[in-house]
């Protein structure tokens, strides 16, 4: 058992904090900024809320977060009562927002001012994963760290790899997110193409998805996408956060992602049609308007 705190209970955190008391029998803190989460989550688990980051971080093993992008991070870790102020040495923090490589580095050298460590572990697998605790956490930082880290991270997870040194992670987690783009906007076109040929799509599905056509957005989106319907997971509005910072990271490096930006610009579309909170998915219902 380790002393744990978790920073920022959304729709993610919430639950794996909760496989952190539950699955991996750690004492967590948890704090998060409207603090009736908070106070639910310790009634829930059994934990305990903390009024501030510092406070939840104070005299912990090990710190998570999971919060919105690089401003909210940079808030929770080196900003007013930030986690940064009371961490202790020696002490873990492991970083599961979806963010830039460059706060993610920013904040391995704040942390090792402190006489502390940082992970970027962003995570893979949506809200099912994370109530499930079967996420895929991608981590950037230093080896000896992340295998003291890695058990403790494995009560939310199936999959805990370790990619390189800070930003890793996050570079990974761009990645992952670029596949998924091209993954969905094809599997939107084919359902699509299929409707105006009229074919049963339910048949069309069922053969190719056993081929090289095959995907885990295939086999868990297409039922919903046909019967229009996106309300399964990932929001629009997060997955433009997510492209917005491969983007950015791509104009840097000079990588070519014309599909990504494609997609992009397609998912602005459904917010258009206000489908800010539809799940990444409905590319379909941009197709179909």
């Amino acid at each position: 058992m380790a002393k744990v705190a978790f920073i920022g209970l959304g729709v993610m955190g919430y639950p794996m904090a909760g496989h952190l008391k539950v699955r991996g029998g750690h004492d967590v803190t948890v704090y998060n900024r409207t603090a009736a989460k908070a106070e639910r989550w310790a009634a829930e688990f059994g934990g305990r809320a903390a009024a501030t980051p510092a406070e939840a971080a104070k005299g912990q093993d090990f710190v998570f977060s999971c919060v919105g992008n690089d401003d909210d991070l940079r808030s929770v870790t080196v900003g007013k009562d930030g986690a940064f102020e009371t961490i202790a040495s020696g002490a873990i923090f492991i970083d599961n927002t979806t963010a830039s490589a460059e706060v993610a580095r920013e904040l391995y050298a704040a942390a090792g001012a402190k006489g502390a460590h940082f992970i970027d572990a962003p995570v893979s697998g949506g809200q099912a994963g994370a109530e499930n605790g079967v996420l895929t956490v991608m981590c950037g930082g230093d080896a000896e760290v992340f295998d003291r880290a890695k058990p403790v991270i494995e009560a939310y997870a199936r999959m805990v790899g370790l990619m390189g040194s800070a930003g890793a992670g996050q570079l990974t987690k761009m990645i992952n997110q670029i596949c998924i783009a091209g993954l969905v906007q094809g599997l939107a076109e084919g359902i699509h193409f299929g409707k105006k040929a009229g074919l049963d799509i339910e048949k069309v599905i069922e053969v190719i998805s056993k081929g090289a056509a095959g995907s885990w957005q295939m086999e868990n989106r297409y039922k919903t996408m046909i019967a229009g319907k996106y309300d399964f997971g990932f929001a629009v509005d997060w997955m433009r956060k997510d492209l917005d910072i491969v983007l950015a990271e791509a104009r840097r490096t000079g990588a070519k992602l014309p599909v990504t930006a494609l997609v992009d610009q397609f998912y602005a579309d459904v917010q258009a049609l206000g489908g800010s909170r539809w799940d990444t998915s409905s590319l379909l219902a941009r197709l179909e308007k």
